[in-house]
């Protein structure tokens, strides 16, 4: 919504805006776009105008949606679902994203899905037998694993924790 008002205010008209992507129906004036620009870096958004930074961007609000949104308790193969969505060969999408990120698709999909566990934990709504199925583990076993791999303590003692360490969506 804050998006959609900044676009307004700029005299932009949106086809649509969702999660990290607008679509415009025509070009806006350069004078519209460095408004636009400053605004929404206030609010902690940015315009991306190049065409390997929105591909960039799109791979993580697709993971985004697909931990964070989507019920994964169905084995899907994230690669498949990359290469479906984005209509590129994964292995363009994975180096490109390993040359500009500095880390993997694969471990930005595990970290997305750790930072899903630590809100799940703290929620303290799901054991942690329902959280490894929900999230598409194949066992306890394996989430306390990769938790711990990731965060350096077991899922239990993060819970157990008075303060939860957990990170910005963007910052991970």
């Amino acid at each position: 919504m804050a998006v959609k008002t900044e676009l307004e205010k700029a005299g932009v008209e949106p086809l649509s805006v969702e999660l990290g992507e607008i679509t415009l129906n025509e070009n806006p004036t350069g004078k519209q776009l460095d408004g636009l620009g400053k605004a929404l870096n206030a609010l902690g958004f940015e315009i991306i105008d190049n065409q390997k930074s929105r591909l960039i961007e799109q791979i993580k609000t697709q993971i985004i949606k697909l931990v964070h949104y989507t019920d994964t308790s169905t084995p899907l193969k994230l690669s498949a679902i990359l290469t479906d969505q984005l209509h590129h060969d994964y292995s363009y999408l994975s180096n490109l994203f390993s040359a500009v990120e500095g880390t993997t698709i694969e471990k930005y999909y595990i970290a997305q899905k750790i930072e899903r566990v630590k809100e799940l934990l703290v929620y303290n709504e799901l054991n942690l037998s329902e959280i490894a199925n929900l999230m598409g583990y194949s066992s306890v076993a394996h989430l306390s694993a990769q938790f711990k791999q990731v965060t350096g303590m077991t899922p239990s003692k993060f819970k157990s924790l008075q303060i939860h360490h957990r990170q910005n969506l963007d910052d991970v």
